[in-house]
């Protein structure tokens, strides 16, 4: 899960849970997205914008994009020999492709082999981490991704973004974002798997990763800690390594604009954060930081522009209005509670997700009926076998209830 740096408006990938997870997915399909990232190719615009970046000044220094092109990115996807022979040992290719799978997770997480325990600031590469013993959820995600593919599976880097979180007033939004691995079996079966595993709830969208994308994140990480350290230069030299790399991934101009910001360059940082509109024109984060720009400057015309647009994507997004029936629900107002979800649906119609939480509402307000006929339509929307089977659980006992309450 993506970590903020503190007073920045950016975000380090990865979090704080514990435990790993392969998770099998029947027909996934994408839920929510956001562009942040573009499956094709470079847009030579951007490639444009990130060769026309300003030196960075900050500290007496000058720092130059010669000097960021000029910082070696590692093989993060390398394997020496003992990995070869541990993927030999564990996941050879006489085994079926599932059987790989399965065994090759067990592998990794089990204490009696590899013990792959969760931290959330170990990154590094799949040789790193497959020596170290310790991995965050981009680092564990190069190692598996380094070890499936090594036996023969289609193994590939997934972006999760997960569903957002606003204030009490509304104001402010918290973005959380997460990398995980998807593996695509010859069957047909896809399966997620994950060191730092995300409730399912809270998944609002995925999108594959090219291993490019994933390289850009690594030095996006390193560029996070620089800053949250105060290295300023450290920390524009690597987040323009990671543009370079991807110049199409919209986090990282709003990661680089915040650098500019820290600086003092607030022109830079401007136009970093318009370039990250200009992947997604609904970028929260990119909109927050250029309110609180405007703020700082005291250009109160901008900052009331952008604020309207804020709110306005906002009503929009169909997850406002799920947080909105939270709160409800939180303080027993589940009439409220149910026309804030009612309204999400219209937003994102046959979610499975809200759908549920429509039929938990519905359950709480005691109308058995709709209850049931709102998480049978779960069932039949959903695409992760958990959330199925928690689903049909959930429905067997609001069924056993409304037959108890004749």
């Amino acid at each position: 899960m993506a970590k903020p740096v503190p007073g920045t408006g950016c975000w380090r990938w990865c979090g704080n849970r514990r435990v790993c997870l392969l998770r099998p997915l029947f027909g996934f399909s994408l839920l929510f997205c956001f562009a942040l990232l573009c499956a094709c190719a470079h847009r030579p615009s951007l490639r444009a914008a990130v060769a026309a970046l300003p030196p960075l000044q900050a500290d007496g220094q000058v720092v130059t994009l010669a000097e960021a092109a000029a910082l070696q990115s590692p093989g993060l996807l390398v394997l020496d020999d003992d990995m070869r022979d541990f993927v030999a040992r564990y996941a050879p290719r006489s085994a079926g492709p599932r059987q790989r799978l399965l065994n090759l997770h067990s592998a990794i997480k089990g204490s009696g082999t590899l013990g792959m325990r969760y931290d959330a600031f170990s990154d590094g590469s799949a040789q790193q981490v497959f020596h170290r013993g310790t991995a965050n959820c981009l680092s564990y995600a190069h190692l598996f991704v380094a070890l499936a593919r090594e036996a023969g599976l289609d193994a590939r880097y997934q972006w999760l973004e997960v569903r957002p979180q606003w204030t009490r007033v509304g104001e402010r939004v918290a973005l959380r974002l997460h990398v995980n691995v998807l593996v695509r079996l010859p069957n047909g079966e896809q399966y997620m798997v994950d060191i730092d595993p995300l409730p399912s709830p809270d998944i609002a969208g995925s999108r594959t990763l090219t291993d490019a994308q994933a390289l850009a994140l690594y030095h996006n990480n390193l560029a996070m800690d620089a800053l949250a350290a105060g290295e300023l230069a450290a920390a524009w030299q690597q987040s323009v390594k990671a543009l370079q790399v991807s110049p199409d991934t919209g986090q990282l101009w709003v990661n680089v604009g915040a650098i500019y910001r820290a600086a003092g360059q607030y022109g830079a940082a401007e136009r970093s954060y318009f370039h990250a509109l200009q992947q997604d024109a609904g970028d929260r984060s990119a909109m927050n930081n250029l309110l609180v720009l405007y703020q700082h400057q005291g250009r109160e015309a901008e900052r009331a522009y952008w604020a309207e647009r804020v709110a306005r994507y906002r009503e929009a997004n169909p997850y406002y209005h799920a947080w909105l029936g939270d709160q409800a629900g939180e303080a027993g107002d589940w009439d409220a509670a149910l026309a804030h979800y009612q309204r999400a649906l219209r937003l994102r119609k046959d979610d499975a997700r809200l759908l549920y939480a429509l039929g938990i509402i519905q359950h709480r307000r005691g109308d058995y009926a709709a209850a049931t006929a709102y998480i049978a339509r779960a069932i039949d929307e959903a695409t992760l076998r958990g959330d199925i089977d928690d689903y049909r659980l959930q429905l067997e006992r609001i069924r056993r209830e409304a037959v108890a309450a004749r």
